[in-house]
């Protein structure tokens, strides 16, 4: 067998890695006054990857065994993942440099977990998902718990640690199953080694371990009844953590998600459409009627997210034996997945803005903010507008996808678009009650708010983006067919 590394097919992650390494060794040689300098080496460290992978598109490239693949969906995820981190990267700035926080650490943890991120749509082997995804994790425990000091913030810690262990050892142990049934690791293998009958037991074992994986991976993008972590989670780390868990995190989540249930084990659709269903229909009602109690802003957008996984979740359980379905199904997801997090975070980065101003981060707080701060409030209330499916954003273009694909699905599609559609009127009452307070509430103090400059751009090229593509949903035809994934 070839053992010829592609370097080039990896040199995204290789560029990445020696930031890290670079980004650790250099803070250990900085005073404590020039410790902020570790952000602009981790900027340019990940601007450079981004620029690597650009350099790929168009190519599709395989090394390690086909165990590392770069495609059209693997290219599409990388560039998401690097923008995000280059925006988190920016949001995060001013908030660790003003704090008393480890910088060059938290840097450090911040762009391995990225490397997880990055590493995952590429991963066609169970040992490169596990990998990546633990990689996504395991440093995002400590990034919870980085505000010491702050009892909140230890047991966000604590938390997310506790729930991601116990998932880790469901989903590595259905994992385990399947090699033993397949005698394979690589999903296009394992795909094929399922479509062919299994004696009864053999069936059985083969359902129960798709079960173990499913339960996983549902705790990585927040879905009920897994998603007890993440409130907490969220409201007690640092803000830009918290827009980091919910943006990229669950996203690399979604990532290995559509890879194995689209490439490894299409053939058990039956079997796992209803599990989706069951999921989405759940996790997208739950996170709704919760968010409608919620007083705290962090708080509310981490039900949001549990919400938002519950309409991405959705396209899962439109899987058929229509080969078309599957293609616009899977499309559907991605597309959410990717607007999603440019709305969510741009509410974060407000959110960031205020946090300045007020450290209880009420929704209260927020009023006649349209007066003390109007650029971060109009982007606010179009992120908020968005979340909630109005015409023309993007927000209402990623829930048209999915509710067309589920018409066109018809039965048990048709009754999940019905929910689906209800569920984003009852968003409305918790969406827009921040705008409300911005716009129609007299604040108690009219002194103006002056918000970072980074955090301003980044809340204004989101508020762009999100704008965009409502009112030309053309854009959207600019991604790639992802159709390769599908069917393989």
């Amino acid at each position: 067998m070839n053992q010829t590394i592609d370097t080039t097919a990896i040199l995204p992650e290789l560029i990445l890695s020696g930031t890290i390494v670079l980004v650790l060794v250099v803070d250990a040689f900085l005073s404590p006054r020039r410790k902020w300098m570790a952000m602009p080496l981790a900027f340019a460290g990940v601007l450079a990857s981004l620029i690597a992978t650009l350099t790929l598109i168009g190519e599709d490239r395989s090394t390690f065994g086909g165990a590392f693949v770069v495609d059209e969906f693997a290219l599409l995820f990388k560039v998401f993942f690097l923008s995000v981190a280059l925006i988190v990267l920016m949001v995060s700035f001013r908030y660790f440099r003003e704090g008393r926080f480890y910088q060059g650490e938290f840097y450090f943890l911040l762009l391995t977990s990225f490397l997880g991120c990055l590493l995952m749509p590429s991963s066609r082997d169970l040992l490169m998902l596990f990998i990546s995804l633990e990689l996504v994790s395991a440093p995002g425990f400590l990034l919870a718990a980085f505000r010491k000091s702050d009892p909140r913030s230890n047991e966000a810690g604590i938390k997310f640690f506790l729930f991601g262990v116990l998932s880790t050892a469901v989903m590595l142990y259905g994992m385990s199953l399947i090699y033993g049934l397949t005698g394979t690791l690589n999903l296009t293998e394992i795909g094929l080694a399922l479509a062919d009958p299994l004696p009864q037991g053999q069936e059985t074992l083969a359902l129960a371990s798709i079960l173990f994986i499913v339960a996983g991976f549902a705790f990585k993008v927040s879905a009920v009844p897994f998603q007890f972590w993440a409130p907490d989670t969220y409201e007690g780390a640092p803000v830009p953590v918290a827009a980091f868990l919910a943006t990229a995190s669950k996203a690399a989540g979604f990532a290995g998600l559509l890879q194995l249930m689209f490439v490894a084990f299409p053939a058990q659709y039956e079997f796992w459409t209803p599990i989706f269903a069951v999921l989405s229909i759940l996790t997208m009602t739950i996170g709704n009627f919760i968010a409608l109690q919620q007083r705290q802003v962090v708080r509310l957008l981490a039900y949001s997210s549990i919400a938002q996984a519950g309409y991405m979740l959705l396209p899962f359980a439109l899987v058929s034996a229509n080969r078309v379905v599957n293609q616009d199904a899977f499309a559907a997801a991605v597309t959410y997945i990717l607007i999603y997090a440019v709305m969510t975070l741009g509410a974060f980065a407000v959110v960031i803005a205020m946090a300045r101003e007020s450290r209880g981060l009420l929704i209260t707080d927020f009023a006649g903010l349209s007066r003390r701060a109007p650029v971060i409030a109009v982007a606010m209330t179009v992120f908020m507008v968005s979340l909630a499916g109005i015409p023309p954003t993007a927000g209402f273009w990623a829930k048209f996808l999915v509710f067309q694909v589920a018409i066109q699905r018809g039965g048990i599609g048709t009754a999940l678009a019905i929910i689906m559609v209800v569920n984003s009127v009852v968003s409305l009452y918790y969406y827009l009650a921040v705008p409300k307070q911005m716009l129609f509430v007299e604040a108690e103090h009219e002194r103006p708010i002056v918000a970072p400059a980074l955090v301003t751009a980044v809340a204004v090229l989101a508020t762009v983006a999100v704008v965009a593509v409502g009112v030309w949903p053309e854009l959207l035809a600019h991604f790639p067919p992802l159709s390769t994934l599908v069917g393989q």
